[in-house]
């Protein structure tokens, strides 16, 4: 039985390169694998074996009766080295992208999903501003290649996730454990998407598109503790949560990048750089209460841009357990 959405609604698909490509590329996730410090030993060498089998992938899709597949390209395929293209790579993405077309279904590009190129991550990937350059010319390099097959792009996915992860717990390539470093990468992403979305709408305009739609993928999460206050911010009187007012995501780029990032982006003065609000919601987080020790404040942390941000010590939680979806996320 085939399903029946409301007009105008699209049920699809999303994966990224490195989740579902396979391949020993030379990415920072490669990389990690190979530092062993993928927890479960998962080698993204080895992954579903998507660009061997990309036709039947995409066969599997159409039979699905899928209008929208989200896919993500490799940077560290298409340029191995700094200032390399491979242009082999570039062709096969180009494959895939004309045959989603031919099998009906639109394609959702993302530019960047986590993944860089090792010469990349040796530079210091986003966490110096003199890095962005390169980036910027790999996004250029998309909408050159790919411009006439994809109208709909996602610039970076999931910001919060990449910076967090990977500059605050250490959890994630490159491993570090700097929260004035977060904040910088942050501001870098902010700034980087600024500039796609301008550079895709002119690039997709000189080659005769009006329909260009771009924005960037957050990953939102709700956290609900072990043992609910009964009262305070987001609480009724007896603990339940309940919803707080916060800034709305209609495209003001002061309204969907860190204040601090929106104030130090000279482009971004009075302009709207979001034609959609791509929201990833997964699960729900209950942290257990953690020990009774108060957050310490410490002297302000400095980004690389010169701007102060608050730094405190906090006790963790004693344990972080996921559930299934709430659906009131």
């Amino acid at each position: 039985m085939r399903l029946q959405f409301p007009e105008g609604f699209l049920l699809g698909v999303s994966s990224a390169s490195a989740q579902i490509e396979g391949g020993e590329v030379g990415s920072n996730w490669n990389d990690w694998y190979h530092q062993g410090r993928i927890k479960d030993g998962s080698d993204p060498a080895v992954a579903d074996d998507h660009w061997n089998r990309w036709r039947e992938d995409c066969a599997l899709m159409a039979g699905l009766h899928l209008p929208i597949a989200r896919l993500g390209v490799e940077w560290a395929r298409i340029m191995p080295e700094r200032g390399q293209v491979d242009e082999s790579a570039v062709a096969h993405y180009r494959a895939e992208l004309e045959y989603l077309r031919q099998l009906g279904i639109r394609p959702l590009l993302t530019i960047h999903h986590f993944s860089n190129p090792m010469w990349f991550e040796r530079m210091g990937a986003f966490s110096k501003r003199e890095n962005l350059d390169d980036f910027l010319s790999f996004a250029k390099l998309c909408a050159d290649r790919f411009g006439d097959l994809v109208s709909d792009w996602i610039t970076i996915n999931e910001p919060n996730v990449y910076a967090t992860n990977g500059y605050f717990f250490g959890d994630w390539p490159p491993g570090h454990k700097k929260f004035a470093e977060t904040f910088t990468v942050l501001e870098n992403m902010a700034y980087c998407h600024i500039r796609c979305y301008r550079m895709l709408h002119e690039t997709r305009e000189a080659m005769g598109y009006s329909d260009t739609m771009v924005g960037f993928a957050n990953h939102l999460r709700v956290f609900e503790p072990e043992t609910p206050p009964q009262s305070g911010p987001g609480r009724d009187g007896e603990g339940r949560r309940v919803a707080v007012p916060g800034r709305d995501h209609r495209g003001h780029v002061h309204r969907h990048v860190p204040l601090a990032a929106a104030q130090s982006l000279e482009a971004a003065e009075g302009g709207e750089y979001c034609d959609f609000h791509g929201v990833n919601y997964y699960t729900r987080a209950r942290p257990s209460p953690a020990s009774p020790t108060a957050c310490a404040k410490t002297a302000p942390a400095t980004t690389s841009a010169g701007r102060s941000t608050p730094r405190a010590s906090c006790a963790a939680p004693k344990s972080l357990k996921s559930f299934s979806a709430a659906p009131s996320g």
